[in-house]
């Protein structure tokens, strides 16, 4: 889902066009890389992908499949994934989708060590001076 900006920057609302827009660069979070597991896992998972496929060829030779499956509730396990994905669903949004509240982040900044705080802002000044904004700031109070 990485691919999509829908999914990776925070959707906002726009008054003028009366639509919702995307407009961010993704974050590295996003950005798609390999990872290795260590050879004890790498056996498990093997294992784990030759039992599941053998569940599903075993499944679709049996014809009355999507007709009944008798290791079913029927409607309850409809529910009990609905829940897990709305509870998936709120931990994405929350986490990725949803901007940081500029109110908030300011009252954990204020919730740090003096040391801390002056560590925060030398790298901000830092940043704001290598792209530039610093100086034009200073021109414009000028």
């Amino acid at each position: 889902m990485s691919g999509w900006r829908y999914f990776v920057c925070p959707v906002e609302f726009n008054n003028d066009s009366n639509r919702f827009q995307v407009d961010c660069e993704p974050s590295e979070l996003f950005q798609l890389q390999d990872y290795t597991l260590p050879s004890i896992l790498e056996s498990f998972t093997g294992t784990l992908r030759r039992i599941l496929r053998q569940q599903l060829q075993e499944r679709l030779q049996d014809q009355k499949f999507c007709q009944h499956d008798p290791g079913s509730r029927g409607i309850i396990d409809r529910f009990d994934w609905q829940y897990l994905m709305a509870t998936f669903v709120n931990v994405y949004i929350a986490s990725f989708i949803r901007g940081p509240n500029p109110s908030k982040v300011i009252q954990q900044l204020l919730a740090l060590r003096i040391d801390q705080q002056l560590h925060i802002f030398n790298s901000l000044k830092a940043h704001l001076t290598e792209k530039g904004f610093l100086s034009a700031l200073e021109e414009v109070m000028a």
